[in-house]
Parts: C-alpha cells; structure tokens; sequence
C-alpha cells in the first residue's frame, strides 16, 4: 500500500525535512512535513497519514514523548530517527511504542525500505461503508449519489466531492485544511465555507440553522447522521 501512502515527517532539521520530502515525493509517497512536534500535532489534526517519521532529538517534546502520545491516541505507525545509536537509546524508542528505529546517517534507499515493511505490516484502514444514510436522504460513496426518499438530488462535481469527505467521516469533525485536500477543492477555506453554504441549501429544510452538515467551532464541519 506504499504508493499513494501519505507520509509524516516530523525533524528540526529543515535541510533534511526538505531531502526526506522530495525522496519520499519520487517514490510516490504524499509527505507532509513538520519542524517540531506542535507542529507536527497540527498537522495530525488536519489529514489521515499511513505512517510517521520522527526524529527523536527535537527541542520542546520530544520525538519518544510524539511517539507515546501517538501510541496512546491512535494505530499510526512510527518509524524514529535518531543520531543516537546504542542499544539503550534503540530500546528506549521501541518500548515508546515505535515500529521501527533508525540511526542517523542513514541511506535514503534503507529508509525507503523499512517505511515499507511497517506499511506492509499495518492493519488495514477500516472500510468505508458503501452508503450514508441521514434523515431522508442516502448518500452513496461508490457513485456520489445522493437521493431524498429515493429520488435523485442533483450535485455538482464539488459538492459530491465534498459531501463525499464529509461522509467518509460521519458523525466526526473533518476541518477545512483536510476538506481542501482531500476534496480537491481549489481557493482555499473560503471556497469550502461556499460550497457548504451550496450543499446545505440542497440538504438542509433551514440552511441557516442547520441539522445534518453542522459547523463545528475551531474544527471545521461535521455530516450528522442522527
């Protein structure tokens, strides 16, 4: 599942962040990329990732603490990297709840391997159901089909698209930042407020109050199912 598979890379380190970057990008990886780990949980709460890669010296938390944070939060894979190479410190990395462990310097080619084999070795994303059922109307992923008590509404391409995030996540908050990626949404945070703006006067009985594509303040917008 490596290809297409969107990367985390979480280092101080700007020269490196940027060579790990463009590495990963030729492979066919999606790399985001972070200089510390506020940052780095920033980016966590605005896009899925399959994997992260995380140095383990940084300044403020460190990698072993992003990585135990992670581990008690979520099934992502982490693979460390560190400039410290002794046992103790490989031990300390794994018994953070890390996949994998790489010492500095490394090959590029090494790295690509091993982010691999963790993918390889990863559960698989939970399936996402073939329809969306909420109030009278049912959405369908597969064909971004949306009908009201069985009858066709028309979307647009950008409205499916987005209707189509937000109903992968039903029920859960998709922020702006995710819905422009994902949705492929071109202009930014403002073209995802009008398209939801579009999309809820076909939805919604009283746009201006909504009940099933919700504002969520500081989060973005969720699709209710209930």
């Amino acid at each position: 599942m490596s290809e297409g598979a969107h990367v985390l890379v979480v280092d101080d380190d700007a020269r490196l962040r940027e060579l790990l970057r463009q590495f990963l990008a030729r492979h066919g990886f999606t790399v985001t990329t972070a200089a510390d780990a506020a940052e780095a949980r920033a980016r966590l709460a605005s896009f899925a990732f399959d994997i992260a890669v995380i140095d383990v010296m940084m300044p403020g938390e460190s990698g072993l603490d992003l990585t135990r944070h992670l581990r008690a939060a979520t099934r992502l894979p982490v693979l460390l990297l560190t400039a410290r190479a002794e046992p103790a410190d490989r031990i300390a990395g794994l018994s953070s709840g890390a996949d994998d462990y790489l010492a500095k310097p490394f090959e590029p080619d090494e790295l690509l391997l091993r982010i691999r084999a963790i993918l390889r070795r990863a559960p698989p994303p939970p399936v996402a159901p073939a329809r969306i059922a909420f109030g009278p109307f049912t959405f369908n992923l597969a064909r971004d089909e949306l009908t009201r008590d069985g009858a066709h509404v028309r979307l647009t391409t950008a409205e499916a698209a987005l209707l189509h995030t937000l109903a992968e996540k039903a029920d859960s908050a998709v922020s702006r930042e995710e819905l422009i990626a994902r949705a492929h949404v071109d202009g930014g945070e403002r073209t995802i407020d009008v398209q939801v703006t579009r999309l809820r006067r076909k939805i919604e009985d009283d746009p201006r109050n909504p009940r099933w594509l919700q504002t969520v303040r500081g989060a973005g917008y969720v699709l209710r199912t209930g």
